[in-house]
């Protein structure tokens, strides 16, 4: 073997020792390796697939490459296929991977959530399309239970919960990109709740007597960091016309991350070229979330503490983002698309594992497998 391939194989050894401990017998669970004829293991599969979805090569080029590695005798259209069947098991992994991470969260008792993001994909290629990729993941499943392609330019293809098709009674939480006036309404009418961190510049707020809501004023009112209040608001577009009737829950900020955030705000306005309102420094002391959810279930603390697992998520789908690199999209079908989504989610789990036991690295650059010690035979 050459010192490169032993280096490689070394490596692998590593990171699989990240990996669910189950993750082989969940291939065999799901159905993953059903068909194949050669190399009928999770690990020569999962490492072409890692080959796709973590290095972002194409079908062609992933089949090519496993074939010299001696992983796996594929062309690219069977490699497109046994994608498609592992889509269950990249899921699985997901879970798995979320559960280690997210144990600070709601009991399994509190109602399924749906969490909402975006993000662009640029396709192979200098002069490759620009796309917006609209998904949902369900929790407490863990399901990516939606999602869908538009182009980034053109009116109706930004972020909006219009873009969702949204089921009555069900609970749905999202960023301030999703703060406007036509996607509330969109949830609203179609008898859903919603729980949205509130962007100030993009709605108006009314009291409940149809005067506008004095949100600074209000603000004022929380001195002090950790402070949590709630108001009955209606949100209205700019024309006044109302499009859901909830309430503010709002807490402040310690005064480090009010810094951090105000320091942001400062570096983009002098990056822009454009001047920053007083009240603009005034939100950023808070953070701040329209809900409609049932106030006898969801008290102000109870929504703040929703938004704060949707915001952990958001750090996984930062990482799903800028570091798993979106990109080569198999636009095909559905299946294949929603297989290729679990498997950047697991690169990017993945890689939030790794740095979090960087944190704590050992001398010889990886953890002692737990074993039974040996008792003296007497």
């Amino acid at each position: 073997m050459s010192k490169s391939a032993y280096v490689i194989d070394e490596d692998w050894a590593v990171l699989r020792s990240f990996f669910p401990d189950n993750w082989q017998v969940l291939a065999t669970e799901t159905n993953a390796l059903k068909g194949l004829r050669k190399d009928k293991t999770a690990e020569s599969l999962m490492r072409t697939l890692l080959i796709h979805v973590g290095c972002g090569y194409s079908l062609r080029e992933t089949a090519a490459r496993a074939r010299r590695a001696n992983l796996a005798q594929l062309s690219d259209v069977a490699l497109l296929k046994r994608l498609r069947k592992c889509a269950q098991w990249l899921h699985q992994m997901c879970c798995g991977l979320f559960a280690e991470q997210l144990e600070d969260v709601p009991s399994d008792q509190s109602p399924a959530m749906h969490v909402l993001d975006a993000s662009i994909i640029s396709e192979p290629g200098k002069t490759g399309s620009q796309w917006r990729l609209h998904y949902c993941l369900s929790w407490p499943s863990l399901t990516c239970d939606f999602f869908k392609l538009t182009p980034v330019e053109g009116k109706g293809n930004g972020e909006t919960f219009s873009q969702f098709p949204v089921t009555a009674g069900e609970y749905y939480l999202a960023d301030r990109g999703y703060s406007s006036a036509a996607g509330i309404r969109h949830v609203a009418e179609n008898g859903a709740y919603l729980a949205v961190r509130l962007n100030p510049d993009s709605v108006r707020l009314l009291s409940p007597d149809g005067q506008l809501f004095p949100l600074i004023k209000k603000l004022k009112t929380l001195a002090k960091p950790g402070r949590i209040a709630e108001w009955s608001i209606h949100i209205a577009d700019a024309a006044g016309r109302v499009a859901a009737g909830g309430r503010l829950c709002v807490i402040r900020k310690t005064e480090e991350s009010l810094q951090v955030a105000q320091a942001k705000l400062k570096r983009k306005a002098l990056k822009n070229s454009t001047d920053l309102r007083p009240e603009t420094l005034e939100y950023a002391k808070f953070v701040m979330v329209f809900t409609t959810f049932p106030q006898e279930l969801f008290p102000a603390g109870v929504v703040l503490d929703w938004y704060r697992l949707r915001w952990q998520i958001e750090l996984v789908f930062k990482r799903f983002k800028q570091i798993a690199e979106l990109g080569h999209l198999p636009k095909y079908d559905p299946e294949s698309s929603r297989a290729w989504l679990y498997g950047k989610l697991v690169v990017a789990l993945l890689i939030e594992k790794i740095m979090a036991h960087a944190e704590r690295f050992s001398p010889w650059g990886y953890d002692m497998e737990r074993v039974a010690h040996p008792q003296q035979l007497a």
